[in-house]
C-alpha cells in the first residue's frame, strides 16, 4: 500500500481511535449528592468533566515540545467549586450573560430573576449566568457515550423564574485534538435559553501568570457596547479603530488599558462580539496563540456570538489547583452565546424556545502548535 491508499487508511486508523473514557467519585455537595468526575482521554489531550456545574475541571493539552500542560482554571477538590467562585469551567444557564434588572417580558408576562449583579455587589441590578442557582450549581445525571460522557438537567417550570420545564442535554467529547461541546434542550412552555460554558484558559498552563501577551484573533467587524452595569445598549457597534478590533491577531494587552469608555466599564475586555459568521453554521469565532508554549486554541461556534472576557475580576484572592494564586487577568474566557439582555432587545438575535422547538449548539476548541 503506498501513497494516497496508504494516507487514506492511516487516516481511518486515526479517526477510529476510541477515546478512554472513565469515571471516580469526587466528593458530595452540602446535601450530600455524590459527584463524579469523568476523564476523557483521547491520544492527544485529556479532559476532566464534573457531574457538578459540568465543569470542565481539567484540560490537559500538549505544548510545542510535547509536553503536557493543564490549560484551565479551577479547583483541586469540590469545595473549591462549591464556595462563591467565579463559574471555572461550568454550563451556564438558562440563560448566559445578564439580564437587566432581571426581567423580561415574553407573550405579554413579565417574568423576574433573583438579582445577582452588577457594579456594588451589595445591590445587585442584574440576573447574571441564571441567576443565584443556574445550571453551574446543579449535579447533572451523566453517562458515558463514546468518546465521552453525556449530562441531563431537568430544570422545573418556575427554576429561578423561568418559565417551562426545560430539559438540557449536554455532551462532552474528545476526538484527536478537540474538546467538542454539544447542547440541546427542549421546553413545555415558551421561554428563554441562552447556554454555553465558562472556562478560564491559560495556554501557558493554569497559574502561569497573565494572558496578556496572548495574541488573540476575534472574527468580529462589530461588538455591543455596554452602560454602566454592563448592560449592551442595543447599537452593533464598529470595532474598526476601537481597542475591540481584533480581526487581525493582536495581544490582549495590547491596548487593554487605553484611555477608552468601554474597556474602563468592563475593568478590561468583558464584552460581547457579533460573529461575522452570523451563526447558525459552525464557523471559527476566534484563535488564541501563546508564544511561550506554542499552543493554539480555535473557536469553532453556530452561535452568532461569543463573549471576550480578560478574567479582570481575579485578584490574587483565589487559589486553585496545584495551590496556584490566580492573579489578575491569569485567564481568558471566550464564551459563545447568543447576545447578552436579548430578550429586552427585539432586533437582537431571539433567544426564545418553544414547545416542539429543538434548541442545538456546538461549539468546538481546538488545539494545535506553532
Amino acid at each position: 500500500m503506498r501513497g494516497p491508499a496508504l494516507v487514506l487508511a492511516l487516516m481511518a486508523i486515526t479517526a477510529s481511535v476510541q477515546s478512554q473514557v472513565t469515571k471516580q467519585p469526587w466528593g458530595k455537595t452540602a446535601d450530600g449528592t455524590a459527584v463524579e468526575l469523568y476523564t476523557i482521554k483521547s491520544p492527544e489531550i485529556e479532559a476532566h468533566i464534573l457531574t457538578y456545574g459540568g465543569v470542565v475541571q481539567t484540560l490537559k493539552v500538549p505544548d510545542k515540545a510535547g509536553k503536557t500542560g493543564d490549560i484551565v482554571l479551577g479547583f483541586d477538590s469540590i469545595d473549591g467549586y462549591l464556595g462563591n467562585e467565579p463559574y471555572f469551567g461550568a454550563i451556564i444557564g438558562r440563560y448566559g450573560n445578564r439580564i437587566a434588572g432581571g426581567t423580561f417580558t415574553l407573550n405579554g408576562k413579565t417574568y423576574s430573576i433573583p438579582l445577582n449583579d452588577g457594579p456594588d455587589p451589595k445591590h445587585p441590578v442584574n440576573a447574571l449566568h441564571g441567576g443565584p442557582k443556574g445550571f453551574d450549581k446543579v449535579v447533572w445525571k451523566a453517562k458515558e457515550i463514546p468518546h465521552g460522557v453525556e449530562l441531563t438537567h431537568i430544570s422545573p417550570d418556575g427554576d429561578m423564574g423561568f418559565p417551562g420545564t426545560l430539559t438540557t442535554v449536554v455532551r462532552y467529547t474528545v476526538v484527536g485534538k478537540e474538546l467538542k461541546i454539544e447542547y440541546s434542550a427542549t421546553t413545555d412552555k415558551d421561554t428563554v435559553l441562552n447556554l454555553t460554558n465558562h472556562s478560564y484558559f491559560n495556554l501557558a498552563g493554569q497559574g502561569s501568570g497573565d494572558i496578556l501577551k496572548d495574541v488573540v484573533k476575534i472574527n468580529a467587524s462589530r461588538y455591543t457596547p455596554v452602560d454602566a452595569n454592563l448592560i449592551p445598549t442595543g447599537e452593533l457597534a464598529s470595532v474598526a479603530g476601537t481597542p475591540f478590533d481584533f480581526r487581525k491577531p493582536t495581544a490582549v494587552g495590547a491596548r487593554i488599558n487605553d484611555n477608552n469608555d468601554q474597556l474602563k466599564k468592563g475593568h478590561g475586555y468583558d464584552h460581547n462580539f457579533v460573529l461575522d459568521s452570523g451563526g447558525g453554521k459552525l464557523s471559527e469565532a476566534a484563535e488564541v496563540y501563546e508564544a511561550s508554549s506554542g499552543r493554539v486554541m480555535t473557536v469553532l461556534t453556530d452561535q452568532p456570538g461569543v463573549q471576550f472576557y480578560t478574567g479582570n475580576f481575579l485578584d490574587g484572592t483565589l487559589k486553585g489547583k496545584d495551590a496556584k494564586v490566580y492573579g489578575h487577568r491569569a485567564a481568558l474566557c471566550l464564551e459563545t452565546q447568543h447576545f447578552p439582555d436579548s430578550p429586552n432587545h427585539p432586533k437582537f438575535p431571539s433567544t426564545e424556545l418553544k414547545p416542539g422547538q429543538k434548541y442545538h449548539t456546538v461549539t468546538i476548541f481546538r488545539f494545535s502548535t506553532r
